[in-house]
């Protein structure tokens, strides 16, 4: 196990430097950020010319989503705070992508992960996080990622001294994560005329603190968060909100507005990606152009951004896929 100056020094940005014109990593950790925006260029119905619509493409993370920046502040905070100390195992509740950035983010820094996750996330999920070397533990399926969440409190009440929680759907350092790094990157990437925001809504870090650092920039920047249209839904990954174990670092008055999806909207969605932009995403992802086209639908000129957590490789098991026809 790496010391905790060891593992300090790897948590730092790496300063500009090329060898070969590659960029050097001395860690995974790295090379969680930056990730690219790409123009939707045609699935995009009946919004104006003089709108644009980009979306920021977190499946380029090392963990292959989002939750690499909120997991990497996490760990983080606890080593600075002391929390996370050696001998202790790095315990918490996720859908899946969080648990898989926690258990890459562990394995770099040799700290033991487990995870509570609902039985039904997707198997792809389930190998990558073992193919990290982190200990699964299942909920009931039927109770989502709020079941995740209970049962991992019990988990901790019987050993608490035994683990590091994150506890993401509490933990500041989440929507401080994209404070410091996601909003800044769209913020450069659009040259400051991003107009528009838009995100789903999980643990609700994403749009809390990318919305925070674009409304610090201009105020007059429209945050829109998308959430499922009810409770019973299959938008793996979102939240309901007023039927869920509400967030601590959710503050809905920090909206603009929030709309919600039906589950066949957003896998039709899907679908028209893969096949008219080329990009392979997720339900979540799906879900959340929804939400942006209806938002670009009101306006004559404007930058909207719509933030894809992932890429669609982890759910090719799910029923987003096994109940599709392919329409030639």
């Amino acid at each position: 196990m790496l010391s905790p100056a060891e593992q300090a020094a790897l948590a730092k940005p790496l300063p500009d430097s090329e060898t070969r014109g590659l960029l050097a990593a001395s860690s995974v950790l790295q090379l969680i950020g930056n990730t690219p925006l790409v123009e939707i260029r045609r699935a995009r119905d009946g919004v104006a010319p003089g709108v644009r619509i980009y979306a920021k493409l977190e499946g380029f993370n090392p963990g292959g989503s989002v939750k690499d920046r909120p997991a990497r502040k996490m760990v983080e905070d606890g080593l600075a705070r002391g929390l996370l100390v050696p001998g202790k195992v790095i315990l918490d509740s996720t859908s899946g992508n969080t648990g898989i950035a926690l258990a890459m983010i562990g394995a770099a820094l040799g700290y033991p992960v487990e995870l509570v996750m609902p039985g039904n996330v997707s198997e792809e999920r389930k190998r990558v996080v073992r193919a990290f070397g982190a200990r699964p533990i299942y909920s009931d399926p039927l109770e989502g990622s709020d079941g995740a969440i209970l049962k991992c409190r019990e988990i901790i009440a019987a050993d608490p001294q035994r683990y590091f929680k994150p506890d993401q759907y509490f933990n500041e350092a989440n929507p401080q994560a994209h404070f410091e790094t996601t909003g800044p990157e769209i913020w450069e990437q659009t040259g400051g005329q991003v107009t528009h925001f838009v995100a789903g809504l999980g643990t609700s870090g994403t749009i809390m603190g990318t919305g925070r650092y674009l409304k610090q920039r201009n105020p007059d920047v429209r945050i829109v968060a998308a959430e499922p249209a009810d409770a019973f839904h299959g938008l793996e990954g979102l939240k309901h909100m007023a039927s869920s174990i509400r967030p601590g670092i959710y503050h809905e008055d920090e909206l603009d507005s929030k709309i919600g999806i039906e589950t066949d909207d957003a896998y039709n969605m899907v679908y028209r990606l893969g096949r008219e932009e080329g990009l392979l995403v997720g339900q979540s992802c799906g879900a959340a152009l929804v939400a942006a086209l209806e938002v670009a639908r009101t306006l004559r000129h404007g930058v909207v951004v719509v933030l894809f957590p992932d890429f669609g490789d982890r759910y090719l098991s799910t029923n987003l896929w096994l109940g599709w026809r392919n329409v030639a």
